[in-house]
């Protein structure tokens, strides 16, 4: 029973003090009864207030043994601790068990990323004479030239748009808005989408400052930007596993092996932390490596 009531406190602490997003508290939520029914009175019978740093090293073994992978576990670890912190705020009790608690080792999987030559030849495949062609292009341009992630792509609204100053307003995670700088190509082909096609459709009235519409005058999907840009990268030949995110990537990636500054990164990407940006870091290694390798004359390296 103590582990339902603190849970329930814990889920309000997360709504009102943290001021979490639903998705975030509703993920937060389903670790913790992960690790209430492992300590249940059917289970092992342990309370909140009684639990110890051998019991929940036992929890996140058991884990590990039944295949959960070490990204999962190691968010499931973050939400644990979490609890922790609300349980010591609320003086459910005296000291911290997950103090201590190691994360599990996960290494750090590079993102696919598509060359500026794929960049191209996916865009050259958009067939302009269709309906949704212009608009199509148009946010592939933003996408790839902004760097945005596809919920700010779908909620970008007119009175972002600052073109002649030449940048855009994004709200990124956490409601948090940020300015990005936007290239003449995405500028031009936005413009031409927003004369000849949008600005003459019917648009419903939840959407009349959303910039990309589907032909229903609604705001796209998530999923409908993620089957436009699927479409476009089959039918422009590509094999390599493409998302809508991956442009984002292809965006930081390209700016960083052209010598930008990886703060400035960190900014137009809207990252809280610049340990997250650096990972384009390690793939500009990767480039300049393979580059050596293919074009000096001793190629052979430790």
């Amino acid at each position: 029973m103590q582990w339902q009531i603190l849970i329930r406190g814990f889920r309000a602490y997360l709504q009102v003090e943290r001021s979490m997003p639903a998705n975030t508290v509703d993920a937060y939520l389903r670790d913790i009864s992960k690790l209430a029914t492992y300590f249940s009175p059917e289970n092992h019978n342990i309370q909140p207030s009684s639990l110890q740093l051998k019991d929940l090293r036992q929890f996140v073994n058991e884990l590990a043994s039944v295949g959960i992978a070490a990204t999962s576990q190691s968010r499931i670890i973050s939400g644990i601790r979490s609890f922790f912190h609300y349980l010591i705020l609320e003086n459910e009790i005296k000291s911290d068990p997950t103090e201590l608690l190691e994360m599990p080792k996960t290494g750090r999987r590079l993102p696919d990323v598509l060359t500026t030559d794929e960049i191209l030849k996916v865009l050259s495949v958009i067939d302009l004479s269709e309906p949704n062609g212009e608009r199509n292009k148009a946010i592939l341009e933003t996408l790839y030239g902004c760097g945005l992630r596809v919920s700010e792509l779908v909620n970008l609204k007119l009175s972002d748009l600052h073109f002649d100053e030449g940048f855009i307003m994004v709200t990124g995670k956490g409601n948090k808005q940020r300015i990005v700088p936007i290239g003449s190509d995405a500028i031009r082909q936005t413009g031409t989408y927003l004369k000849f096609k949008r600005n003459i459709q019917k648009v419903s009235r939840e959407s009349e400052d959303i910039v990309f519409l589907n032909q229903r005058g609604n705001r796209l999907t998530r999923a409908m930007i993620f089957e436009i840009v699927k479409k476009l990268v089959t039918k422009a030949g590509i094999t390599k596993t493409v998302s809508p995110h991956t442009l984002r990537h292809s965006f930081a990636t390209h700016l960083v092996e052209n010598g930008a500054d990886l703060r400035a990164v960190q900014e137009m990407l809207g990252h809280a932390s610049i340990t997250t940006t650096e990972i384009y870091t390690h793939l500009d290694r990767e480039f300049l490596r393979s580059n050596i390798l293919k074009y000096h004359p001793r190629k052979t390296m430790d």
